[in-house]
This record gives structure tokens, C-alpha cells and sequence, in this order.
């Protein structure tokens, strides 16, 4: 079963006085929807924007497996356990919060920062915090959330290519940038496909197009 869910559908949050705005896919603070807390593991998927300067000040997260994608800029990440890490577009971060570890997150540059940030419930609570960036990940290497049960795949497609969705229990689609075709239905920027019982799926790309494909048991 294949649930569209639009850009349009999203939950507005953020802080527009502040420079920041936010587009919630999953329930989320104000935006409380008992029909919509989770998909396998996801529990928020957040399309965030930023002005140059503006910050999310330092918070707390927990029993949170936190991956971040960078569409256009540059994110500054600090935390907690000790990582200042600055973030690119083509990077995966992922911040384990464990017991618990806070962190900021700024764009210091003088371009608009956009990112996409996935938030994955573990498999066990507890542990202790941990970081990790992969540069410049490639489209044939997913990256492998084992704490969550969750596999990132990442796919950047010409116009007229084709790409095969991974089969899965719970397999979710968020669509970057540009327009592809699933299970006969069209999806554009910020709209996401929620799979149940993923099997024998092709996404194809209507102009190039980039997907964050999330592939979970």
C-alpha cells in the first residue's frame, strides 16, 4: 500500500521573526495528530529553512536516532559530547541522543540554508550519545542505521531514469528536488510516498530528481 502524503500537508512550524521555518510530515509539538505520530521507525521527517544567522538554539533530544541531510548551504553543528562539525549538501549526519545529549544547530554562512532532518526511534532506549558524518555519500552506498532497524538510501536521477525501490516492510520516499513517478502517482518537492509491504517498486524520474529513500524492517 502506497500513502501520498504533500508538501502542502505539512504542519508549518518554525519561527519566521527568527529567520527559521519548518514543515513537519509527522506530528509534531503544537501540531499534535494521535493518526499521524509514526511510519516503521520515523517519527519526524522536517524540512528546515534558515536565514543566514539563524539558529536553533541549544536543546535536549533523547532515545532519538537524528539524520540530517543538507539540500543547499551549510550547517553548523555543535553538540554535547564535544563535535563541532560543519555540514555540507551531499553529507549524512547522524546524531545518536541516547540517555541524552544536547545540541545547536546555525547557519553561519551568508547563503539560506536548507536541510532535511529524520528522526528514528531505536530499537532499545538508553546507551551513550554518538556522532558520525559520512562526506560526499554516493548513491550505490546506502548508510545503515542499525540502532533503528533503518537503512538511508540516497538517489539522484536524470530525467527518464529509472531506480528501484527497496523491498521492505515499511519503505518511505521524500522527494528533494524535481519530479518522479511512483506506483502511478506523481511526486514533487517535499511530498514523501509511505510504502507498506514494499515489493517490486521503480520510482522514475519525470525531471531530475533527488530522493531520500528510507527502508526499514
Amino acid at each position: 500500500m502506497t500513502d501520498v502524503r504533500r508538501a502542502t500537508e505539512r504542519y508549518l512550524g518554525g519561527d519566521p521573526g527568527a529567520g527559521i521555518e519548518s514543515w513537519h510530515a509527522f506530528s509534531f509539538g503544537p501540531h499534535y495528530d494521535p493518526d499521524n505520530l509514526r511510519f516503521g521507525a520515523l517519527i519526524a521527517c522536517n524540512e528546515e529553512r534558515l536565514l543566514p544567522g539563524a539558529c536553533f538554539d541549544e536543546h535536549p533530544h533523547s532515545h532519538t536516532e537524528i539524520v540530517t541531510w543538507v539540500v543547499e548551504g551549510r550547517l553548523t553543528h555543535r553538540d554535547s559530547t564535544g563535535h563541532e562539525t560543519v555540514v555540507h549538501a551531499g553529507d549524512v549526519q547522524r546524531l545518536s541522543a541516547a540517555a541524552g545529549v544536547r545540541h545547536v544547530e546555525r547557519n553561519d554562512a551568508e547563503t539560506p540554508l536548507t536541510f532535511v532532518q529524520t528522526w528514528l526511534a531505536p530499537l532499545e532506549p538508553g546507551g551513550e550519545p554518538s556522532y558520525e558524518i559520512v562526506r560526499g555519500i554516493a548513491d550505490s552506498t546506502p548508510y545503515a542505521i542499525p540502532a533503528a532497524g533503518a537503512m538511508l538510501h540516497v538517489r539522484r536521477l536524470a530525467a527518464g531514469e529509472r531506480t528501484a525501490v527497496p523491498d521492505g516492510r515499511y519503505v518511505y520516499v521524500h522527494v528533494v528536488r524535481g519530479e518522479v513517478q511512483l506506483d502511478r502517482q506523481k511526486l514533487g518537492p517535499g511530498d514523501a510516498a509511505r510504502v507498506t509491504d514494499a515489493k517490486d517498486l521503480d520510482a522514475v524520474a519525470v525531471s531530475r530528481a533527488e530522493l531520500l529513500v528510507w527502508e526499514m524492517s
